[in-house]
């Protein structure tokens, strides 16, 4: 049934990947994406990676969503046509696509046991994670703890590109962007999206709150965490206008929380290093290194719940303050 199911799925990735490259209504096209993102949150939960479906289903159907509509706001409703030939562009995705094809020919089955990567150090994760950190996500102890170089690392990608997006996008003045963002004063008069909204976003932010402190016995952490609170106060901002978002979570402590974040993973790297332990080892931080170990990932994934959060709304914020000025 799982498997007649998974084929279906595919069968809607496929048929919603070519309706977005075939349509030239960019708004059309937006929510193709946001459902072909919905579909691969529910592919991912099949293959039990539920860690990396809340991710998509908040980032991807949610928070990149709603960018697309402000930065579609900035463009014409309707695709450029394009001139000229387009079989250079047809031979090379017919030729990525073979190649993708054939390299499957080699990939183990689904779930077989004797998968090169179960017997290579997958075993071994799952064996120590119990006698070195004693939290049943073995998932959460890899990203923060065994492999916590590599998420301080995406913690700096996130940080680098909400810099990004701000040094292209431009940020306005304080005082001018209080007197646009009066004028948008989001879904206030439509009543139906404002019970909804209103009652919804509440358990949004608590279902934030509980992956961002659970994540350690269930899937989730900062990085779905920060995604999840974000779409609530974008949600939030639709609602009630981003001059109202704005005045709850202002600009100053959106990147307050971008390099707070990133400072505190960091942060708590030096302080290991400072107390007689290696960079990002944990274990010195309590007098049981089972529980500092622990501790160490409760503080570190809060920063990465920081971050993720506060570059997300920093973002949407830079967008909708340019569709704004516009």
């Amino acid at each position: 049934m799982i498997f007649i199911f998974g084929l279906f799925l595919l069968t809607l990735l496929v048929i919603t990947a070519i309706a977005i490259v075939r349509t030239e209504d960019l708004f059309v096209a937006v929510m193709l994406t946001s459902i072909f993102s919905l579909l691969m949150a529910a592919n991912f939960f099949i293959l039990d990676a539920a860690d990396v479906a809340l991710t998509e289903a908040a980032v991807g159907a949610g928070v990149t969503t709603v960018i697309f509509l402000c930065a579609l706001a900035l463009t014409d409703d309707k695709e450029k046509p394009r001139q000229g030939s387009r079989w250079v562009t047809f031979s090379t995705v017919g030729v990525l696509a073979l190649l993708i094809i054939y390299a499957t020919f080699d990939k183990p089955r689904l779930g077989d046991p004797d998968a090169p990567v179960h017997q290579h150090i997958a075993p071994w994760y799952i064996e120590k994670t119990t006698e070195y950190i004693d939290i049943p996500n073995v998932v959460t102890a890899i990203l923060s703890s065994f492999r916590g170089y590599d998420t301080l690392g995406e913690v700096f990608v996130v940080f680098a590109a909400c810099i990004g997006v701000l040094f292209i996008l431009g940020v306005s003045p304080p005082r001018k962007s209080r007197q646009v963002t009066e004028k948008n004063s989001g879904l206030r008069h439509h009543l139906i999206p404002q019970v909804v909204g209103r009652l919804l976003i509440p358990f949004i932010v608590l279902f934030g709150l509980y992956v961002q402190f659970h994540g350690e016995y269930s899937p989730g952490g900062g990085f779905q965490a920060g995604a999840i609170i974000a779409t609530g106060v974008i949600l939030y901002a639709l609602l009630e206008g981003e001059a109202e978002a704005l005045r709850a979570i202002p600009r100053g402590v959106l990147l307050g929380m971008v390099v707070g974040g990133a400072l505190l993973y960091g942060g708590v790297g030096v302080a290991c290093m400072f107390m007689g332990g290696a960079f990002l080892d944990y274990s010195v931080l309590a007098a049981d290194p089972i529980f500092g170990q622990q501790l160490g990932i409760l503080i570190i994934e809060a920063g990465v719940g920081m971050a993720v959060c506060g570059a997300l709304l920093t973002i949407f914020h830079a967008f909708a303050a340019r569709e704004i000025l516009s």
